[in-house]
């Protein structure tokens, strides 16, 4: 079943087209990795998926049930949010907000969520400290809480691993890969990162203000335009 079909998907951006017919459909479960060049595209496909702006033609179908409220998501750090003058259980249950409606305050059942998840991603050692004393691993590992409270189906990751050491890195990709195996979410993610996306993904998505290909990740190995990108990104395929 569907979770999500991008039909003749465009966007544009000042006037000029920053994506044209995107076409593809991600199904439960999938972990699908975006990538291209810088202004390909990517985050404006994010932003409309997740609601915040719309196609200038096509429509983005939702199944399952899903809402683009109901999506969590991780977006790419910056200082105000590396400086967020809150505990790391605050941040954590914030992520429940879009769950509340009108509600004024938290239920108990956002906070077994909440703890839930921190048990999950292992964080409840640091659940009263500070988030902006953290390291930027751990911090990272708090918004990906935060993103899984908000969603039973679906996290968009928006260069999650930016800024990263490469330990951290790839201890931050086993615990997205663990939780898709594990949960069964989807994950949809942005990332420059090749060797991240041919090695974790179960499919790729590549842009340059169009689709150039859409498919398994080893389709992707095996057609022309992935083989170029690999190549330039000096990745043996």
């Amino acid at each position: 079943m569907a979770l999500m079909t991008c039909k003749d998907v465009s966007f544009a951006y000042d006037g000029s087209m920053a994506l044209q017919n995107a076409n593809f459909t991600v199904k439960k479960g999938d972990y699908l990795c975006i990538v291209g060049e810088n202004g390909s595209g990517k985050t404006t496909l994010m932003k409309g998926i997740l609601g915040l702006i719309r196609p200038k033609s096509g429509e983005i179908i939702m199944g399952e049930g899903l809402t683009s409220t109901q999506i969590g998501y991780l977006p790419q750090q910056n200082s105000s949010q590396k400086n967020f003058p809150a505990s790391v259980y605050e941040v954590v249950l914030s992520g429940r907000l879009s769950s509340r409606g009108i509600l004024p305050f938290y239920s108990k059942a956002d906070k077994k969520i909440a703890y839930g998840n921190m048990e999950r991603l292992g964080i409840t050692d640091i659940c009263k400290k500070s988030f902006r004393e953290l390291s930027g691993g751990q911090q990272q590992r708090v918004l990906l809480c935060r993103a899984l409270c908000a969603t039973k189906q679906a996290l968009l990751l928006d260069e999650p691993a930016a800024g990263l050491d490469p330990l951290v890195t790839a201890d931050l990709y086993e615990t997205v890969k663990n939780l898709s195996k594990d949960t069964g979410i989807t994950i949809i993610m942005i990332s420059h990162d090749i060797h991240a996306a041919i090695a974790y993904a179960s499919h790729i998505l590549h842009l340059h203000n169009q689709q150039l290909f859409f498919g398994t990740t080893a389709d992707y190995l095996q057609a022309d335009v992935g083989k170029l990108f690999l190549r330039v990104k000096g990745v043996q395929s």
